[in-house]
């Protein structure tokens, strides 16, 4: 078993497209491979912030797996409720844990270390699990288009980004700050 969730890590990384269209990957044990992969990646978020901020690593394991289900949300709304190809008959499940496997390149965060590699790390996982992300929404979809699977993620990285910017705003405002 450890040697198929080590398996699915690699293969994300890899961007193997074939991971998600192979039915054996999706089996009962891969929505807890995918969990714990967004687990780890909140924790290696969280160890490269702690490079130049401390972040609470349990907070970050917490919010990777709310992070989990948003995106697997609206990819699932967008890509299968709204905008679906004729062929586009997919469980929520099985998007959930497509999402999930899609965020082992941020394990690779572990590596930054120091401030200087922090930055440059996180910019290079973060497009690597949009790309996995692209080629995850596409195959598990059974889209035609590259275009259409990037619309689909990029729609709800904007709709999850716009929501991020709101809660953030509305807390400032919430923030007793002195007026002079």
């Amino acid at each position: 078993m450890f040697g198929e969730f080590i398996d699915i890590i690699f293969r994300s990384i890899r961007l193997d497209k074939t991971l998600y269209s192979d039915n054996k990957n999706f089996t009962e044990a891969s929505i807890y491979f995918a969990g714990l992969i967004m687990i780890l990646d909140g924790i290696a978020g969280a160890v490269a912030a702690n490079t130049v901020i401390k972040t609470a690593i349990g907070m970050s394991g917490l919010t990777a797996i709310i992070t989990w289900f948003i995106w697997a949300i609206f990819i699932f709304v967008i890509g299968v409720k709204i905008f679906p190809d004729k062929q586009t008959k997919v469980s929520f499940k099985k998007v959930l844990t497509a999402v999930g496997f899609a965020h082992a390149p941020g394990l690779l965060r572990f590596f930054a270390v120091t401030p200087e590699l922090m930055v440059p790390i996180i910019f290079l996982t973060q497009f690597w699990i949009f790309a996995a992300l692209i080629i995850s929404t596409k195959q598990i979809l059974n889209l035609k288009s590259n275009f259409k699977s990037f619309g689909i993620v990029f729609l709800s990285f904007l709709i999850i980004a716009i929501l991020s910017i709101s809660f953030v705003m509305s807390r400032m405002n919430a923030l007793p700050i002195n007026h002079i």
